[in-house]
Formats: C-alpha cells, structure tokens, sequence
C-alpha cells in the first residue's frame, strides 16, 4: 500500500513537471527564443525576424541643405539722392527700397555693394565726386532685407582715414555680413564665418581701383586692394572652413558691356583658387553672367540705384540694374562626403526711376528702384519690353541660360 502511494505521488509530480515543461517551452517560443531548443523552424519564425528587424539601424540617408542667394549692384548715393530723402530733419531711404521688399526677403543670402563711405555727420555728407552718404540709406538696405556687403571700392578713401573709420563703427551696429574695409591689421586678417541652415558662407571684397588715392602710411589694412598674393592667402585662410566663398570684385571700365582682360584673368584666377561665386561691380551698366569652371562669375551687375543717367542715346543702361539670384545646395552622402551644387541662376532686372529731366544731373528727387516685373505699362519706363530684351540679352552674351523674371510678372 506504501509503495502504490509513493509511486502515485511520484506519478503526480511527474504531471505537473511536465505541465510546467511544456508551459516554458511555448513561453520561451513564443517571445523568439525557440532556438535554445533546436527549433528555429517553428511556427513562431515569423516572431523572430520581426524582433531582429526592429533591432535593425534604419539606412543612412543623404541630407541636403538649401539657402538662395541675391545679388545687386552698385548702391551710388548722389547728392540729389540724400537730399531727395531728408524730411523733418530725418534722412530716411524706405521709399527708394519699397518695391523691392517683397523680393529681397525671400532670399538668405542678400548681396548689394556700398559704393560710398557712410556713417555719423561727423564727416558732411556730400555726392560726386567725392562721397559720404547717410547711414540712414544702410538702415533701408538691411530693412528689405539685405545682409551682405562690399565695401571695397574706387570711392572707399575718398574721405581718407576717418571716411573709412566710420564707415566701419556703422557696420559694427548692424547684423550685416561686410568686408572690404578695416579699422585695423587684426581685424583685415579675421574673417567672419556665418552659417544658416547648416551651410558655412564667407565673402570677402577687392577693388582694383582707388582713384589715385592711398591709405596713409603704414595703414594699407584699411582697404582690400587686389593683390594676388594677398588674396590667394586670404582665400588659404578660409577655403577649408566654409561650404561657399563668395568674391566681391571692384574692378573693369566703366560703361562697357563686355569685361575686359583684366576682369577675366582675374575671374580665372579666383576660380583656380576654388572660389564658388564672383560678383563684379564699377563698371555702373550690366555685364555677362557665366561660368568658369564650377565658379560663377558676375562681371557686373549694373547700379542698383543712382542718379546717373542715360538718356534715349543711353537706352537708360546706367539706370538697369540687375538683382541675380541663384539656389545653393550642400549634399551630405551616406558615407558622409559633402557635394555643394550652384543652379537655377537668374534674377531681376531693375530701374531707378527718378522725377527731373533725366538727360541732366540738375534737379531730381523721388529715386525709387523698380523691377521690371512689376512694369505692365509705360508708367516706370517707355519702351521697357525692348529694354528688357536688349539687357537679358547683354547677361547672357557669355551663353548662360539665366531664368530672368518676366515683365508684369508680379502685382503691383
């Protein structure tokens, strides 16, 4: 009787052993864990290559980055200019700007060149041919949203030492990007760096021509004259440390369509240096857009606003200016290479409108920069559709296809 007791405890042990076994088993089965027992063909397979995909890395992908840049001419202050926006005591240039607003903001990269010194009425303001302007016009620029400037320019001295030193305490209030002039040798051989949208951008600004005039002794840091071995050690000095540099070039003759010999070897040496953008000023009327190499070089860009004049003989060609723009993207590949591209250029052709004879400097008022987009009629210029054909053909005369805003293209 003792021993079929024993054997029937033994018996019931045995049960839930093997209840427990198996109870383990499909546990550890169903969690994926089936090939501790020799069982990776299962019903349970499809559990585990589900758990092993969701352990996988997702595959690198590239990233790409985008910002758009604009560029524009001459920013040539007469007196008739400032005169034109001094009310109430207030130089205030907001009207001269307002039509382009609406285009210059859209753009991260917003270039335009100071031909003149500016700054405080420490120095009396004054127009051709040596100038001074009011701070007040800068303010208007980075109000439409301009960002970059040149300062580098045949009219840099032509208030001397203290033209220059002003020039440069105004910009240090502003958020502006400038280069061109300096208030000192640390200060010429520091470059400022700016990165929007995870893409590194620096320019930097020569001019060719000083009108005769030089820095005092000593003091050469106070303008970027082009020299090459100035510049190809500049250009060392931060080509490994932004994904785009950008050349201001003050430089050619003024009042030809064509670049000379000069702007060319220069063109093709700053593109031997690895250079991304060119853009040329002083010659005061438009010139081509082209390419060297993977270099893209505006040899000019007309004046932006001023109060030369072309009269009919002219076709208005120191009055056209041109805002070019152009897409930049920087391409990070998986294997973390990086790939810069410059495309879609085109841009804007632009008019300073101004009452007064305009065959004449004698008395004008109300310049006002128009884009050749907004003209549906003669009210900004006559004959604009011509003029429009005639200046999108001098851009493109180096064979550059330029996407180049229609007229009437945007409300006004």
């Amino acid at each position: 009787m003792a021993r079929r007791k024993k054997r029937f405890k033994k018996s019931i042990v045995k049960f839930f052993l093997s209840i427990v076994l198996v109870a383990l088993v499909g546990y550890l089965s169903y969690t994926g864990y089936s090939h501790f027992f020799g069982n990776n063909n299962s019903s349970n397979d499809g559990n585990v290559i589900k758990n092993n995909n969701n352990n996988k890395k997702p595959e690198a992908k590239d990233e790409v980055y985008k910002l758009k840049l604009l560029a524009t001419g001459d920013g040539l202050i007469h007196s008739v200019i400032y005169r034109s926006y001094y009310k109430n005591g207030v130089y205030d240039f907001t009207d001269a700007v307002k039509y382009v607003k609406d285009i210059v903001k859209d753009y991260d990269i917003a270039y335009y060149n100071q031909e003149t010194p500016t700054g405080d009425d420490s120095i009396a303001y004054s127009g051709y041919p040596m100038f001074y302007t009011p701070s007040a016009y800068v303010d208007a620029m980075q109000d439409v949203g301009f960002n970059t400037v040149s300062l580098a320019s045949n009219h840099s001295l032509d208030k001397g030492e203290k033209g220059v030193l002003n020039t440069i305490k105004y910009f240090k209030t502003t958020n502006m990007l400038y280069n061109g002039m300096n208030d000192s040798e640390e200060m010429r051989n520091n470059f400022t760096i700016k990165e929007k949208n995870n893409i590194t951008y620096t320019m930097l600004s020569y001019t060719t021509k000083t009108n005769g005039l030089s820095t005092p002794k000593g003091k050469s840091y106070l303008l970027n004259t082009y020299d090459k071995e100035q510049v190809k050690k500049d250009i060392e000095a931060v080509r490994d440390k932004v994904d785009v540099l950008i050349v201001a070039m003050h430089w050619g003759i003024e009042y030809i369509n064509m670049p000379n010999d000069e702007e060319k070897e220069i063109a093709e040496y700053l593109s031997s240096l690895g250079v991304d953008i060119i853009i040329g000023n002083h010659p005061h009327i438009l010139q081509p857009i082209t390419k060297i190499g993977n270099t893209i070089v505006m040899y000019s860009l007309g004046n932006f606003i001023s109060n030369q004049y072309g009269g009919t003989n002219g076709d208005w060609n120191k009055l056209i200016g041109f805002m070019a723009t152009l897409d930049i993207t920087k391409t990070v590949t998986k294997d973390k290479k990086v790939k810069m591209t410059f495309d879609n250029l085109g841009g804007e052709l632009i008019f300073t409108k101004y009452n007064g004879n305009p065959v004449t400097t004698a008395v004008h008022d109300g310049h006002t920069v128009i884009p050749f987009s907004m003209m549906k009629d003669d009210r900004y210029l006559k004959d604009y559709e011509r003029l429009y054909k005639k200046y999108t053909g001098v851009l493109t005369a180096m064979g550059e296809n330029l996407n180049i805003a229609p007229v009437g293209s945007r409300a006004n």
